[in-house]
C-alpha cells in the first residue's frame, strides 16, 4: 500500500508539475516574442521615425518652426531633436543627400523635399501605431492567459496539497508549526508565481496621428516659405 501511494503521489506532482512547467514555458516564448517586437518597434521609431523628424529639423533650422511643426501635427513631445542637428551643415548634408529632389527653382525643389518628407513622416508614424497596437494586444492576451491558468490552477492550494502528500501537514506539529507552513507555502507561490511582462507605453511612447499634408497644407507652407527666407541660398539640388 505505501508503495501504492507513493507512485501516486509522483504521479500527481508529475502531472501539476508539467502542467505548470508546460504553461510557463509558453508564457516565456511569448513574453520573450513580445519583448523582441518591442526591441524592433524601438529601432523602427528611430530609423524611420525619427530619421524623418531631423530631416525636417534641418530644412526648419528654427526653433519657433520646428515647435510650430510639433503644433500643428500633435505629436507632444519634441522627439530626437538637438539644436546642434538642425544648424550642423555637416549632418544637414548627411540626412538629405540620398533624399529625391525635383522642382524648377530652388523654392519649389525646397518645399517639395519638405512635404515629400512630412508624408513619409506621416506613414511612418500610422505604421507604428499599428504595431504599437498589435503590441498592446499581445500583451493583454498574456495576461489574460495567465489570469486564466490561476483561475483554473490554485497554486497555493496545490503546494499546500503536494506538502499533504508527504506527509507533513499544517496541522502536524501544532498550529505554530501550520502557520509556518502556510507561510512558507505562500512564500513559494508568490515566487513561483508567472508575471505578464509591462505594457508597451512602458518601454515605448504612444505616438498620436499626425493630420495628411492636404488637412493642413496651408499652415504648413507658411512653415516652409518661412524657413526657406531664412535660408535662400540653400538649394537642396547641390547636396
Amino acid at each position: 500500500m505505501l508503495d501504492l501511494n507513493t507512485t501516486l503521489a509522483f504521479e500527481v506532482k508529475k502531472e501539476i508539475a508539467d502542467r505548470y512547467f508546460g504553461f510557463r514555458k509558453i508564457i516565456e516564448e511569448d513574453t520573450n516574442a513580445y519583448q523582441k517586437n518591442i526591441i524592433a518597434r524601438a529601432m523602427e521609431l528611430e530609423d524611420k521615425i525619427g530619421f524623418d523628424l531631423v530631416r525636417l529639423y534641418v530644412l526648419l533650422q528654427d526653433n519657433s518652426l520646428i515647435n510650430d511643426l510639433f503644433r500643428l501635427t500633435g505629436l507632444g513631445e519634441i522627439l530626437f531633436y538637438d539644436q546642434y542637428i538642425s544648424k550642423s551643415p555637416t549632418i544637414r548634408k548627411r540626412v538629405l543627400a540620398d533624399f529625391p529632389v525635383h522642382g524648377l527653382t530652388r523654392k519649389r525643389r525646397f518645399q517639395n523635399m519638405f512635404f515629400d518628407i512630412y508624408d513619409s513622416l506621416e506613414q511612418h508614424v500610422a505604421d507604428y501605431r499599428n504595431r504599437i497596437l498589435e503590441l498592446a494586444e499581445d500583451q493583454e492576451t498574456i495576461k489574460e492567459e495567465i489570469n486564466l491558468f490561476y483561475q483554473k490552477n490554485d497554486i497555493s492550494g496545490i503546494m499546500l496539497f503536494l506538502r499533504g502528500m508527504d506527509g507533513t501537514t499544517p496541522s502536524s506539529s501544532g498550529p505554530m508549526a501550520g502557520a509556518l507552513e502556510t507561510d512558507n507555502a505562500i512564500t513559494m507561490e508568490q515566487k513561483m508565481r508567472i508575471q505578464p511582462p509591462g505594457p508597451v507605453e512602458k518601454f515605448l511612447p504612444i505616438l498620436s496621428p499626425i493630420p495628411p499634408t492636404r488637412e493642413i497644407q496651408n499652415e504648413l507652407k507658411g512653415l516652409v516659405d518661412t524657413a526657406f527666407s531664412q535660408q535662400p541660398d540653400f538649394d537642396p539640388k547641390k547636396l
